[in-house]
């Protein structure tokens, strides 16, 4: 039986990072913002639904994410139509990784929002990757096209790290790579006990 690890953290916590670790061990992850990335591409499921809603996001056969960042910013009420056309389709892509690695013994998946939607119910556990407020606002500052107010809006759509960390069962520091390292080897360890 796969053991469906849910993997999350506020924007700027190390999730990618802490996501390669998994890589790097061999476990299959799903990546929601990869995910997103394909389904936004040329041809891919989202294109067609998100640029009837954004028209202007629409860009040599694909959504363009910054046009698409554009609309949000200048429009909060976006947010929520956009989360409603994308996370059926995201969802259904994910349950097809599933199904393609049931022979895996653990599969990490990689949701950004997956308390705030409602995932942690899909899951067998949830590790939750955290650090220090002013390391997260220097690492979510330093991303191209991102400003203060962008951030103020995605951190105002997002439970706060203390809430997560309070739910989780696994919590992944993120202020060093090895302190994120020797906590993935000890909840690998754990799950594999488990099994």
């Amino acid at each position: 039986m796969t053991f469906r690890l849910g993997l999350t953290g506020s924007i700027g916590m190390g999730k990618s990072a802490t996501a390669q670790i998994f890589r790097d061990l061999g476990h299959p992850v799903w990546d929601a913002d990869q995910a997103v990335h394909r389904l936004y591409a040329p041809g891919g499921a989202a294109v067609g639904p998100v640029a009837a809603a954004f028209p202007p996001a629409l860009r040599d056969g694909g959504i363009d994410r910054e046009a698409l960042k554009a609309v949000i910013a200048g429009d909060p009420a976006a947010l929520d139509r956009l989360s409603a056309i994308v996370h059926p389709i995201a969802a259904a892509d994910r349950e097809a990784y599933i199904a393609r690695h049931a022979d895996a013994p653990l599969v990490v998946l990689d949701i950004p929002l997956l308390y705030e939607n409602g995932y942690q119910a899909l899951m067998d556990g949830v590790a939750v990757v955290s650090t220090d407020a002013d390391t997260q606002r220097r690492r979510v500052l330093a991303r191209p096209g991102m400003t203060d107010d962008l951030l103020a809006l995605i951190l105002s759509r997002q439970m706060p790290d203390a809430d997560k960390r309070a739910r989780a069962d696994w919590i992944i520091p993120t202020d060093s790579p090895q302190a994120a390292r020797r906590a993935v080897d000890h909840i690998v360890k754990e799950i594999a006990a488990r099994a």
